[in-house]
């Protein structure tokens, strides 16, 4: 099969999986009842021993490949890795995306409403992390009947779901994908999610979180978060590459309009994305990002954090990824090392920033697409 081919796994439809029985969050909020969205590509092998759980970053969902019928516009957010001859091939695996809890992708959220109340959520959706995610995603594998994933992958916050797979459930993971992930977010990355966060929380339109119920939308926030998050996904070397100082209109125009090309860049994405994200989601979803660190509770270990791991690792970084640097994934690679854990490193050359995880790059598209064939031979995919 040519791995460069450009097949799609095609037309797909989203499943919805409803949880009666209580989960216990992090934060002690207790949910009676849940439901998580989620796709499925390829098929599982009859000794159920070739599923490969995606999990998303912050701004994407269960969508990760191919189209749907009535929108063959919306392309999976992980298409040029997963499908028929791509570096996760569908011919072989049974990859599956899940939309997290508190997502707005359809999955439980601040948008759903509150059985208690018969009102949505909204402010008072309980704050999730990552440990919540990985433990509603091992829900949704048993009923699968999925015993033990082949491989669990994901980049940037998917990344550390992949990761904290390896520690919450070592016996029901192979191996695990961390790309451009970090250990922990530092103060920088902290402080960009509460510029992004204050944005949203300032806007006359949130209302606490309850703006469902005023027919508002806190949009002007959510804009201005999502720029600054934008901001810090690309190198300044891919902002000049694409934008430099190039004029909107050719000349300067001494006014507060978008004069420069990045400007523009920045407020178009802006607007797609509050057209379609939940302002609640982001918050939170910002906050789970704050809240990962597996060595909190070890006094700051991390190769005591990542003892229980058994799982063999591919992890993967960016050279001009200065949010998540290759310094913190050398960080996770050292103390799995010290746990004498199967690792694989690679430090990629390339000039997009933290973003690069998603984008096409021969050379690393090559190393996961091999990695895979180490994991099909594994388990006779």
């Amino acid at each position: 099969m040519d791995r460069n081919a450009k097949n799609s796994v095609g037309a797909v439809t989203p499943r919805a999986e409803k949880f009666s029985e209580p989960i216990t969050l992090a934060s002690g909020a207790v949910l009676d009842q849940y439901e998580l969205v989620y796709e499925t590509y390829g098929d599982l092998n009859a000794a159920r021993s070739n599923a490969v759980l995606v999990c998303h970053a912050l701004n994407a969902s269960h969508h990760v490949a191919g189209t749907y019928a009535n929108d063959p516009a919306n392309v999976g957010w992980w298409d040029n890795m997963i499908g028929p001859g791509k570096p996760v091939d569908t011919n072989r695996f049974f990859v599956i995306g899940v939309n997290n809890l508190g997502g707005c992708h359809g999955s439980t959220g601040p948008a759903t409403v509150n059985p208690a109340t018969g009102k949505p959520w909204g402010g008072e959706f309980p704050v999730v992390t990552v440990e919540d995610w990985v433990a509603t995603q091992a829900q949704l594998a048993e009923r699968l009947r999925i015993e033990r994933f082949a491989a669990v992958m994901g980049g940037s916050l998917g990344a550390m779901q992949a990761l904290s797979w390896s520690l919450q459930f070592p016996e029901r993971i192979g191996h695990a994908l961390v790309i451009a992930c970090t250990p922990s977010l530092s103060a920088q990355n902290i402080a960009f999610n509460e510029v992004a966060r204050q944005a949203i929380i300032t806007d006359p339109d949130f209302h606490g979180g309850d703006y469902y119920a005023h027919g508002t939308r806190p949009n002007r926030g959510l804009r201005v978060a999502r720029m600054v998050g934008h901001i810090t996904y690309l190198s300044d070397d891919e902002m000049a590459a694409k934008f430099g100082r190039h004029l909107k209109h050719g000349r300067l125009l001494y006014s507060f309009d978008t004069e420069f090309q990045i400007e523009s860049y920045l407020r178009y994405q802006a607007d797609k994305f509050s057209e379609g994200f939940d302002a609640n989601t982001y918050l939170r979803i910002t906050k789970v990002l704050d809240y990962f660190d597996p060595a909190l509770k070890h006094g700051g270990d991390l190769t005591l954090a990542l003892a229980p791991a058994k799982a063999a690792f591919l992890v993967i970084s960016f050279t001009t990824d200065w949010r998540f640097s290759p310094e913190r994934s050398r960080e996770i690679v050292k103390a799995l090392l010290d746990n004498r854990c199967d690792v694989t490193y690679a430090e990629i050359d390339a000039p997009h920033g933290h973003d690069a995880f998603l984008l096409d790059d021969a050379r690393y598209h090559r190393l996961v697409a091999a990695y895979f064939d180490r994991i099909g031979a594994e388990v006779g995919a």
